[in-house]
């Protein structure tokens, strides 16, 4: 386990923490006024307000959350963060990788939640066991008080979550959901490739001007968006792994280091370097 404390405002901070065998990342954090822009993540999500009024965007609906509520994100998808109240917010948070989360659910034999296969019933639930829960998984992993605490309040966490979840049912895959969905893939394929529109529109079989209207009407965002925050969470997991931040923006697709650095605190609200540090306790790069 790794953490330390950074602080972007005078008034705001930010503690992450990572379980360096699940990859669990574990963030203790305060803001006031505007805290996150539009981001996503590769992990699940759960988390607790501590303190404060909390409200963000996800799914399309504005959400506020207060003392005890807690907060269920699917991976991808897209929300921000601000506190509405001049005395700002507090909350802890879990990041919890798609994998672990698959393998976790199917040793325990709550079936598959992987974000492909399942969603939350809502992004905010007010079950005071599940926040128990939530919270006492997430004192275990930044406290470091064990494998033993680490393992059972994970397991605990799994078992209330389990309540909160649903399998999306299939539906038929219409024309128009292939169009989109070979766009998408081919911004996942070249992700570190300076694409363009017309390439786009052309690869998928759609004129650039309804692709990009229906692009983010499907998706909730515009192509180019939509390739940013693909190749920040690339980044993210990049830089957990002490890759040097030059390297990193090369490789995901930024132009250069300071690309990188310009949307990865716009989003995060720390310097690539700054959430390397929290993560592997290396110097900066």
């Amino acid at each position: 386990m790794t953490h330390s404390t950074e602080k972007p405002a005078d008034s705001d901070w930010i503690n992450i923490g990572r379980d360096l065998d699940t990859g669990i990342e574990s963030v203790h954090a305060h803001f006031q006024g505007h805290a996150y822009d539009p981001h996503d993540h590769d992990e699940v999500l759960v988390g607790v307000t501590l303190q404060g009024v909390q409200r963000f965007s996800c799914h399309r609906s504005l959400h506020t959350s207060t003392v005890g509520r807690a907060m269920l994100i699917e991976p991808g998808a897209v929300h921000d963060g601000h506190a509405p109240e001049p005395e700002g917010f507090t909350y802890a948070m879990l990041y919890l990788p798609q994998p672990w989360v698959t393998g976790m659910t199917g040793r325990l034999g709550l079936g598959d939640a992987s974000a492909l296969e399942a969603a939350f019933h809502s992004t905010l639930a007010d079950d005071p066991p599940l926040s128990a829960a939530i919270y006492q998984a997430f004192m275990a992993i930044h406290q470091n008080e064990g494998k033993l605490a680490r393992d059972q309040t994970l397991d605990q966490l799994l078992a209330m979550l389990s309540r909160h979840l649903y399998r999306t049912p299939p539906s038929p895959r219409m024309e128009h959901d292939l169009v989109l969905n070979r766009a998408r893939e081919y911004l996942h394929a070249h992700m570190a490739d300076d694409v363009g529109l017309d390439e786009l529109a052309a690869h998928s079989g759609i004129d650039r001007f309804r692709l990009t209207r229906q692009f983010k009407r499907a998706f909730g965002q515009t192509p180019h968006a939509y390739l940013v925050r693909l190749r920040l969470r690339a980044a993210r997991a990049l830089l957990a792994r002490g890759e040097a931040p030059a390297e990193v923006a090369a490789q995901v697709g930024f132009a250069d280091q300071s690309h990188l650095g310009l949307w990865f605190r716009r989003a995060y609200r720390l310097t690539p370097a700054s959430y390397q540090r929290q993560c592997t306790n290396l110097t900066d790069r």
